[in-house]
């Protein structure tokens, strides 16, 4: 059984599907039928919904896309949804309100999900700048009015008197509804399908142990799809989104150690800290209500060839901590890809934190690109990571890693090879650009030819040169912006 908040009311689930949606049980179960399902894959917002979860005896509230995320996610949250903001009187709620009076309502389809995130930006950014607005929406796509009419009015909830709406009012019932519910333990069973929900490592290791066919979800940003979009069942899963002590993130002197089951918003004030490409990278990987539900862990263990963080992490040298049982072991993230979507992780065995080493000295340079077809909200054509050390004009140490250039994320060794021991010029730069030859044969699809990725990625190691050479110059679009 799962237990949860359907706005103000509390649902208790048994009989459902593990394999079902948010989405769907909002149009065919609960009949709130405000969210809307525009592409079923996370990449339009139209069917975003709002949870709120607790965090140190507060309440969090934080956007998701419906369609992605398995009903199990739900058990000891707060499920908001478009229908439940109204106000008590019937009157509209001030975000639905301003929505209205700039013209920003469009064709109406995909509003529900736009107010939905204006919601959750009121309610974390009482008056949240344009850049807070810009990135609160950037996510849901749809636009019928154009752009202006609703950035508009999301800048206008800053300019309000301060006000409570009814989940204000009702918050110290919901912490104290959440807080009877939270530890409690929840699953789900429907003829051949189960959904497990462990609360600690301990717990997730016996329970793999137990199952080892299981299938891991955290987010379920990309596992969701083979359900929406491939119509396949998952018949056993497990989901982590309790597992609490995989969802810190500290530092020691040497490294930043970020649990595997960290949402991607949680690393970017850490990341951002010690390496501020990788924060300029999690803003532009997908959109929030993806970062919202995506964890790190997660982003490792799919393996994609073109995910967008672990060219960044092979670049610095991450470790990766794996359980199994009562045994543990690190092992480097160079290690864990071995052909496409196949990784070195065992059976039963799961990631359990991401260890990064913190920059060593001044003398190293971390940078990382991504090219994709537009800014943000979009899969990577081509990722870099790039982290090389200069001293007295010469290259000391090179790690090299792309995404979208293999089968595999991997670290271009040939280029590496080329770069250090040789001196930090023009010459080295073309050198080490034509060995990238000798490490990859991408191939061509509908995102991009192989010889546009070759020629993207040797021009990514040419604007690290230009960047590091000239720091006065500006190179990068999200300057202008």
């Amino acid at each position: 059984m799962i237990k949860f908040l359907l706005n103000h009311k509390l649902r208790e689930e048994e009989k459902l599907s593990p394999n079902m949606t948010v989405l769907n049980y909002l149009r065919t179960k609960a009949n709130k039928t405000g969210s809307k399902e525009g592409c079923g894959s996370g990449n339009c917002g139209t069917c975003t919904v709002v949870l709120a979860e607790l965090a140190n005896g507060q309440l969090r509230y934080r956007t998701v896309n419906a369609c992605l995320v398995f009903v199990s996610t739900l058990h000891g949250k707060q499920l908001i949804t478009v229908e439940g903001l109204k106000e008590q009187e019937g009157s509209l709620h001030p975000v639905q309100q301003a929505l209205v009076d700039f013209h920003g309502s469009q064709c109406g389809f995909c509003t529900p999900g736009i107010i939905m995130s204006m919601f959750a930006l009121r309610k974390n950014a009482p008056q949240p700048s344009r850049q807070d607005v810009i990135a609160a929406l950037a996510g849901n796509l749809c636009r019928c009015t154009g752009y202006r009419p609703i950035l508009d009015a999301a800048l206008s909830l800053g300019a309000l008197a301060p006000f409570k709406d009814h989940f204000d009012e009702q918050m110290l019932a919901t912490i104290d509804t959440l807080n009877s519910i939270r530890n409690e333990p929840g699953s789900l069973q429907l003829d051949n399908l189960s959904a497990f929900i462990p609360t600690s490592t301990d717990e997730l290791a016996k329970l793999l142990l137990m199952y080892p066919p299981a299938t891991i979800v955290a987010g379920g940003t990309d596992l969701a799809l083979e359900v929406t979009q491939l119509h396949n069942e998952i018949e056993t899963l497990i989901d982590i989104s309790h597992v609490t002590d995989m969802k810190k993130v500290s530092e020691t002197d040497e490294h930043i150690i970020i649990g595997a089951n960290v949402p991607l918003s949680d690393c970017y004030n850490i990341l951002s800290q010690y390496y501020p490409d990788f924060g300029e990278m999690l803003d532009r990987f997908a959109s929030l209500q993806i970062r919202n539900q995506g964890t790190l862990g997660g982003n490792i263990a799919n393996a994609s060839p073109i995910g967008d963080t672990p060219p960044l992490l092979l670049a610095l040298g991450a470790h990766i901590t794996l359980r199994r049982g009562n045994e543990s072991r690190t092992r480097p993230i160079e290690q864990t890809f071995l052909s496409y979507k196949k990784t070195a992780i065992l059976p039963s065995e799961f990631i359990v934190k991401i260890s990064i080493p913190k920059p060593a000295n001044h003398n190293k340079f971390f940078r990382a690109y991504k090219i994709s077809k537009r800014l943000g909200d979009d899969i990577s054509t081509v990722c870099g990571g790039f982290n090389i050390g200069i001293e007295n004009g010469m290259v000391t140490s090179a790690r090299i890693a792309f995404g979208g250039m293999a089968d595999i994320p991997k670290r271009a060794r040939h280029c590496e090879k080329s770069l250090v021991g040789n001196s930090w010029s023009l010459e080295t730069i073309n050198n080490a650009m034509a060995a990238l030859d000798s490490d990859f044969v991408p191939i061509s699809d509908l995102r991009a030819s192989a010889a546009y990725r070759r020629q993207t990625a040797a021009n990514m190691l040419y604007r690290f040169f230009i960047e590091q050479q000239n720091p006065q110059t500006e190179t990068r679009v999200t300057t202008y912006g």
